[in-house]
Parts: structure tokens; C-alpha cells; sequence
């Protein structure tokens, strides 16, 4: 968040020496929400930070510990001061040792398995978060902790699910679904969300007499089969649009509201961004069924029994 204000708020608290419990607690809260310390017990933080509505609660918490505490208003006197309060939440120092961090933790990721890289990549979002959160002025270092995130993230998606499909720019051809009947399909093995999803739809919506052919390796393609999500396919991202979006808009598909949903899932699933209440159990129901099913077939007919459902869900206006 960037605060363009010259208007601050200062939490001024005093506690009897024998609080030391409720002090250090007090300490820690000011600290979370990114106070400044002017001093031992004086403490300030912009005016529009979301955190300041929460500077009244820590006064009230003094005072219910016998302390005193007073919460004021402060205007700086010219741009000088206005620099200098602002110099006060300069994050550069939080920034460079969370980078190093990062470095650091990127060089384990080829060691690691699936259930100690998403445990890495939450934690180290969290401390992400915990600076982004107090850093009222960003300024560059902000923006390369930014870049370094996204790099990481891709690093950790790419050891996830290799081959993932970088995007391609153009336009979406509308295709004639008489033209791709009893046709051979063929995407990566080990479906994830994506090519899950996409094979369902293609089956379901596209060619009901598909033969798909799960690859080791998309460069053994066979060159009658139809590629899908992968790089070079036939089917894979185009722009924001994920494959089973570029599904979706090739065969005249966008129009089914259940659909549609299903897109808007499968896309916060697969490259991120705002998730639909159903995605995190979808995910969860995956996983588990990826440790049930030796093959893909196998995964692919449990699976679209959810995606069935999932659909008629979306596809109700009416939800209960």
C-alpha cells in the first residue's frame, strides 16, 4: 500500500514496572502493526493505515493493565518533518534479509518433495505478507521483492508440475466440434487441475469418443493427436486464458453459465487469483484421488463424476 498523508497517529503508553508480561505482549503488538518507535513507550504510525483503528485497542489494553496511554493526532509541521516521519517505516533492512532468505531457500528446491515445497512457499508467503502489510511507503526494493516472489513462485510451480505451458499471445480460433469427433487426444501425464479439467470438458462437451494418450514427455506427441496444455499444443494458454478457457472460447462454450464457473475455478486454481469458494475442496478431492489412482484413466473417470457434479452446481442460479 503507498499513504500519501501528512497526518499520524501517536500511541504515547506508560505501565508500572511490575507489567513486564503485559509490556512485552503490548511490545509485540505495536511491532506487528508496524509502528515506529520514537522512543521507549512512544510509538507512531500513518493515520490511514489500516492498522491504525487498532492503536485504541492496544490503549485500552494499557489502561485495563493499571497503565496510562494516550493516543493523539499528529500533523507534520513542513515536508522535512513529513520526510522524516516517513524515513521512520523505511523497510529496506526487513526486505534484504527476507531476500536472502528467498535465495537461500530457492537453492534447496530440486531436493525437496511436493509436501515440503508447498510448506516452504507458505512459509515463506508469510513473511512476504508480514512485510507488505507495515510497508505504508514501498519504494524499489518493494518492487524487486515483488519480482524475486513471482521468479520463486514460478521456480516452485515449475517443480511442481513440470512442463507447465508458458502463455502465448493471439488471438482464439473458433473451431467446428463436427471436425474434432473420435479424434486422439494427448496432454502430460499425471493430470493436475488443468489438464483434469480439460479432459473432462473435451469428453464431455467436445468429442464424447475422445482416446487420450497420457505423455512422459510432450516432444513424443504423436503428430495426428491434439495436443493440449503444453507448449506447442494445439490447446494450451493463451494470454490470461488457461487451457480449458482456450477450450472454452474455441468451441463456442463460454455461454454455459456452469461452465464458465468451472473456468473461473480451474484459472485461480492453475495460475492464481481470486478463488471461487469451491476451489479449495476441488483441489483437496484431487489430491486425494491422484493417491488412489495408479493411472489416469482411473483419474480422469472419478474425477468427472466431481466435475459432473461441480457443473450442475455452477449451472443453477438458484444455489443453496
Amino acid at each position: 500500500m503507498t499513504l500519501i498523508s501528512n497526518s499520524w497517529l501517536a500511541l504515547i503508553i506508560s505501565l508500572p514496572a511490575s507489567s513486564a508480561t503485559p509490556r512485552m505482549r503490548i511490545w509485540r503488538a505495536v511491532k506487528s502493526l508496524g509502528c515506529a518507535a520514537l522512543r521507549d513507550g512512544a510509538y507512531l504510525l500513518p493515520e490511514k493505515a489500516e492498522q491504525a483503528t487498532q492503536l485504541q485497542s492496544l490503549a485500552d489494553e494499557v489502561r485495563q493493565e493499571g497503565g496510562q496511554a494516550w493516543l493523539l493526532h499528529v500533523q507534520a509541521r513542513n515536508m522535512a518533518d513529513q520526510a522524516a516521519y516517513q524515513a521512520l517505516f523505511d523497510r529496506t533492512k526487513d526486505y534484504a534479509q527476507w531476500l536472502l532468505d528467498l535465495a537461500a531457500a530457492r537453492k534447496t528446491l530440486s531436493s525437496l518433495g511436493s509436501t515440503e515445497l508447498n510448506r516452504l512457499e507458505r512459509r515463506q508467503a508469510r513473511a512476504y505478507d508480514a512485510i507488505r502489510k507495515i510497508d505504508f511507503f514501498p519504494g524499489e526494493i518493494s518492487i524487486r521483492a515483488q519480482a524475486q516472489w513471482r521468479d520463486f513462485v514460478n521456480a516452485v510451480a515449475t517443480m511442481q508440475s513440470p512442463g507447465e505451458p508458458l502463455a502465448t499471445t493471439g488471438s482464439i480460433a473458433r473451431r467446428d466440434r463436427m471436425q474434432y469427433q473420435g479424434r486422439r487426444w494427448a496432454t502430460r501425464r499425471n493430470l493436475w487441475v488443468d489438464r483434469v479439467a480439460s479432459a473432462w470438458l473435451i469428453q464431455r462437451f467436445i468429442d464424447p469418443h475422445a482416446c487420450f494418450l497420457w505423455l512422459d514427455d510432450p516432444a513424443d506427441c504423436p503428430p495426428e493427436a491434439l495436443g493440449f496444455d503444453f507448449d506447442g499444443a494445439t490447446f494450451s494458454h493463451i494470454g490470461e486464458r488457461v487451457t480449458f478457457e482456450v477450450l472454452l472460447a474455441s468451441f463456442g462454450l463460454e455461454g454455459d453459465r456452469g461452465l464458465a464457473q468451472l473456468g473461473a475455478m480451474v484459472h485461480a486454481l492453475d495460475v492464481g487469483g481470486t478463488p471461487t469458494a469451491e476451489a479449495a475442496g476441488f483441489e483437496a478431492v484431487l489430491a486425494g484421488a491422484r493417491k488412489r489412482w495408479p493411472d489416469d484413466d482411473s483419474l480422469l473417470a472419478d474425477i468427472g463424476g466431481v466435475l459432473d457434479s461441480l457443473h450442475a452446481h455452477f449451472s443453477n442460479p438458484r444455489k443453496p
